[in-house]
């Protein structure tokens, strides 16, 4: 079976499964973020119509479970057969695995009810699923492990394995600040420390605020220290960055922690996104822990369910 890093680009119809609760819903945006049409829950018999037609204008995903009202394992792979031999052109089937402890606990986080026991516990659910999707399992041509994943890390894995080979090699950055107090990110190429710099956190009046805002980062930024490190730290990534892309990399992310992740790691990150952005790479920010405090749709632990 392949992790997908070997064959991974091309393909026209991505079919994407595993059991509910594993990111379904995540992977499938994320893939119609990168320019593929999304079908979610195509019941399995109209599956090889999407290849009996004209040519694809481009690629398609499709979310596959056993909600589909005709579902079956030997009909999916049945399908999956007769889309390659229409198209002459295998069709990629990623399974999204998760173990069932966290399976568990994302359901109980959103009190939904499982699919396959609405009126049982989820474990009784998440059970049959498992068993039901075994033989697609052992069938991925790519298997994803979202259980120690934040959507973010699932939707960059899903960009490392299907972003399109038209951005002419172009190397995607993802900067990301972080707390050491909930741990180094999942996914990050390479962490840098700044708990070095003198830390707005014993100012009462920048306290509450972040990175973001400007007292703050004229805070952080009058620290000797300060200009010497984000020289260095530009210097480095403009060595590194041209290098990783003509090797071949297409996407690279770094992780700036400090203690809390609101202060200091913040400010490096908008600092260096926009002298990475003027040096004309194609940057993403993210910022863990002011994203857990505002309670938005990645603050959680774990891929929410679908």
């Amino acid at each position: 079976m392949s992790d997908g890093q070997g064959s991974r680009r091309g393909y026209d119809v991505v079919i994407v499964t595993g059991p509910a609760g594993a990111g379904r819903t995540t992977a499938i945006h994320a893939l119609e973020d990168l320019g593929f049409e999304a079908i979610d829950n195509l019941p399995i018999s109209l599956l090889p119509r999407l290849v009996s037609g004209p040519p694809l204008t481009r690629s398609v995903v499709v979310g596959i479970d056993p909600r589909n009202r005709d579902f079956a394992v030997d009909r999916l792979l049945a399908s999956l057969a007769e889309i390659e031999a229409q198209a002459q052109s295998a069709p990629v089937l990623v399974y999204l695995d998760c173990d069932a402890g966290t399976l568990i606990r994302r359901y109980s986080e959103t009190r939904r009810r499982h699919p396959l026991s609405p009126t049982e516990s989820p474990l009784v659910g998440i059970d049959r699923e498992v068993r039901l999707l075994a033989p697609l399992r052992l069938q991925a041509d790519a298997l994803v492990d979202t259980t120690l994943m934040t959507p973010h890390e699932l939707r960059a894995e899903m960009a490392r394995l299907f972003a399109p080979e038209d951005t002419g090699g172009e190397l995607a950055v993802s900067l990301q600040s972080f707390s050491y107090k909930r741990g180094t990110p999942r996914g990050i190429d390479m962490v840098m420390d700044v708990r070095f710099l003198r830390n707005p956190h014993w100012d009462a009046d920048l306290r509450p605020r972040d990175g973001r805002d400007g007292a703050v980062r004229e805070f952080v930024k009058a620290d000797s220290s300060y200009e010497p490190f984000y020289e260095r730290l530009v210097d480095m990534l403009r060595f590194l960055l041209p290098a990783y892309q003509a090797e071949g990399k297409s996407y690279f992310s770094l992780g700036l922690g400090c203690t809390g992740g609101r202060h200091r790691s913040v400010t490096l990150v908008e600092e260096l996104a926009k002298t990475l952005a003027q040096d004309g790479w194609r940057v993403s920010i993210r910022h863990r822990d002011l994203e857990r405090v505002a309670g938005t749709a990645t603050s959680g632990n774990g891929v929410t369910a679908s």
